[in-house]
């Protein structure tokens, strides 16, 4: 009996505390900043600009930012930030991204995930489709001024070229296995 006793003050004890860690997560989860989220995931600072207005973030990652304004930013390349960002956080990335555009030449491509491999390594990758764009990490170490958007990058061109890249990726990859499959052949292909 004085054993069940014990057993369930210590669950009394322990709810009592799970309780307490819950209200101080969700406090602290409203105290801090875009900026501080990131880092806690492993990202850079500087991925966001200045200027951010607010934001949402879920237990699942899927975060909304909330700018200012339309703007752009320039590191190597320029990056154009659309008033609404959103997207996934994971340790290390932020995938299904939303509301950022590189240019790359004189066409924008829509941003689809960036992700720090290893930090030590001092790189991060920015997919922009079939291309991943390789940039210093030390580029976005702080947030960026973020100067207004007067017109929004055409980022259609970009897709129709990014998309269409892909599609012959596929395609010539499709072509390859049927021919190593048909003729018997055997390889391996990596990438």
């Amino acid at each position: 009996m004085r054993t069940q006793f014990r057993g369930i003050q210590y669950l009394i004890i322990l709810s009592l505390c799970a309780f307490q860690m819950s209200n101080y997560c969700v406090e602290s989860s409203v105290s801090i900043s875009i900026y501080d989220a990131l880092r806690y995931h492993g990202l850079p600072m500087g991925l966001l600009p200045k200027g951010v207005k607010n934001y949402t973030l879920d237990d699942n990652g899927r975060f909304e930012v909330y700018l200012d304004q339309a703007c752009n930013a320039k590191f190597e390349s320029e990056l154009h930030y659309d008033r609404n960002v959103s997207g996934r956080l994971s340790f290390g990335q932020m995938g299904n991204l939303s509301g950022i555009s590189a240019q790359e030449l004189f066409l924008w491509f829509p941003v689809k995930g960036i992700r720090v491999d290893i930090p030590s390594s001092g790189l991060i990758y920015f997919d922009v489709g079939v291309v991943h764009k390789q940039f210093s990490l030390s580029l976005f170490e702080s947030p960026p001024d973020c100067v207004a958007a007067t017109h929004p990058p055409n980022v259609e061109e970009g897709r129709f070229i990014s998309d269409g890249l892909e599609n012959v990726i596929i395609l010539f990859i499709s072509i390859s296995h049927f021919a190593f499959y048909e003729f018997g052949w055997s390889a391996s292909i990596s990438f």
